[in-house]
């Protein structure tokens, strides 16, 4: 048996117009869409802002009160004591006579007043003065001949070939003899030694003078050891 559809269930001859249809409602749709634009869109911010109020925080003015100092003591009060004296007791009297009554010169005596003049002490050792410590024969080239001659080289050194400066420094004291004599840069203990001897045993030197004064006054000398 042949199954018989009707015309009016059937949906092909309609797909044609529907789809149609649904283009339509597309093509509307981005239309739309394209021409919507930001400029359409209104808002109301009558409600959103307010009115902002600042509340400033007052910052109390604090004042320390003045510490008042408190008032000086009281002097004490010294009673005077007053001796009540009889009329009938006899009370000498202090008279004061001028010269001029007496009729008696006044003598005035001047005491006059010892000024101690600062002097420098015997012991103060001066390093610069007005006039400096000299070797009596020929001054430092007579001191250098001096030394020359009067050196006697260490065995032990000149065996060992030990040569150098060695810097002494001693004290002219004011009467021109040579003291205190000490090594301040040494080569060898055995030149150290024959250096310190040779300056002690110097001949007095012109002593130094400071304001027409002779004075203590240090001085440094180098001794050369050499081997020839």
């Amino acid at each position: 048996m042949e199954i018989k559809k009707s015309p009016k269930a059937d949906l092909e001859n309609k797909k044609s117009t529907w789809l149609l249809v649904g283009y339509v409602i597309v093509l509307g749709i981005m239309f739309v869409a394209f021409e919507w634009s930001e400029r359409d869109i209104k808002i109301d911010l009558s409600q959103a802002v307010t009115d902002l109020v600042f509340e400033e925080e007052i910052i109390p003015i604090t004042e320390q009160p003045e510490q008042v100092a408190p008032p000086p003591p009281e002097a004490p009060t010294i009673a005077e004591t007053l001796t009540i004296v009889e009329d009938d007791a006899d009370v000498e009297e202090s008279v004061i006579a001028s010269s001029e009554e007496t009729n008696q010169a006044v003598e005035i005596k001047y005491v006059p007043v010892a000024v101690e003049e600062d002097e420098p002490e015997e012991q103060t050792i001066f390093e610069v003065v007005e006039q400096m410590p000299e070797f009596p024969d020929g001054g430092m080239q007579g001191l250098m001949q001096y030394l020359s001659k009067n050196i006697k080289y260490p065995t032990i050194a000149a065996e060992n070939g030990t040569q150098g400066r060695v810097t002494v420094q001693f004290v002219v004291n004011r009467d021109g003899s040579i003291v205190d004599a000490t090594v301040l840069r040494g080569v060898d203990p055995y030149l150290d030694k024959e250096a310190i001897r040779v300056i002690s045993g110097m001949p007095k030197w012109k002593p130094g003078m400071q304001r027409g004064k002779p004075v203590r006054v240090k001085y440094t000398v180098p001794v050369m050891f050499r081997l020839q």
